[in-house]
C-alpha cells in the first residue's frame, strides 16, 4: 500500500508514542493511505445462482471517518495526528467485500444497493471497530470487527447473522505500519464474509432458485 501525501504550510512531525497520537486542527502535513485490498478466491466457495445486493454498512460516527482511530488504553479512543484514510471506513468494507464477490466468478451478478438493482439477497453490515488497540502491550493490533446479515429480499426474512472479527498485530508503532496491518485484517475479515454470504445464500431453505 503506497501512501498518499499532501502538505500544506506547517513542518510535519508525527511522534508515535504516549498522548502524540491525539487527533489536531493545526493544518500539519497529512498522510493519506489507500488499503488496497485483495482477495484471492478460495477454490471452496460453492457457486451460486442468485444475485446480491451489498448495502451501504452502517457505524458509529467515530468509525465512519477518514481519521485513523488507535485505543492506547481501554477505554480510550483517539486519533492518529497527520493521517487519514483516503476513505471513510465503510466505504473500505464495502468496496472490499462487493469487489471480491464480483471477481471471484462464484455468483451471477453484485451490485450496490444505490444502483437501483434489484438483486435476490442483500448483505447488511454494521462495521462495530476499525482501530489500533495495543490492549495493553507495547505494539498495536488492526481491529475489525463486523456484525453482518444476509435477507432473503423475497420474503424480507434473515437468512443468517454472524460478527465476524479479525486482529492483525503491526510490525511496529510506525503509523505506516499499522495501516498496513489494517489492510490485513481488512482483507481477513473480508474473505471471511464472502465465504460465509456464498454458504449461507445456497443454504436458503426458502430460496427462490
Amino acid at each position: 500500500m503506497k501512501p498518499l501525501r499532501l502538505f500544506f504550510a506547517l513542518p510535519f512531525s508525527l511522534a508515535l508514542a504516549g498522548c502524540s497520537i491525539l487527533g489536531s486542527e493545526q493544518r500539519d502535513p497529512v498522510t493519506i493511505y489507500a488499503p488496497d485490498v485483495r482477495v484471492a478466491p478460495d477454490p471452496g466457495w460453492p457457486q451460486v445462482a442468485w444475485t446480491l445486493i451489498v448495502a451501504k454498512p452502517t457505524a458509529a460516527r467515530v468509525i465512519d471517518s477518514p481519521r485513523i482511530s488507535v485505543r492506547p488504553t481501554p477505554g480510550e479512543l483517539q486519533v492518529y495526528r497527520g493521517v487519514s484514510w483516503a476513505l471513510p471506513a465503510t466505504d473500505m468494507l464495502q468496496d472490499a467485500v462487493q469487489r471480491t464477490l464480483e471477481d471471484s466468478g462464484k455468483i451471477p451478478a453484485v451490485a450496490s444497493a444505490d444502483a437501483g438493482i434489484l438483486g435476490d439477497y442483500k448483505l447488511v453490515m454494521d462495521l462495530r471497530r476499525f482501530e489500533a488497540d495495543y490492549a495493553g502491550g507495547a505494539l498495536p493490533s488492526a481491529v475489525v470487527e463486523v456484525n453482518a446479515k444476509l435477507v432473503n429480499n423475497r420474503g424480507q426474512s434473515v437468512v443468517a447473522s454472524r460478527t465476524f472479527l479479525q486482529q492483525k498485530p503491526a510490525g511496529s508503532v510506525d503509523v505506516a505500519q499499522v495501516t498496513r496491518a489494517f489492510e490485513d485484517a481488512l482483507e481477513a475479515a473480508t474473505a471471511d464474509i464472502v465465504a460465509w454470504v456464498l454458504v449461507s445464500g445456497n443454504g436458503d431453505p426458502n430460496a427462490n432458485r
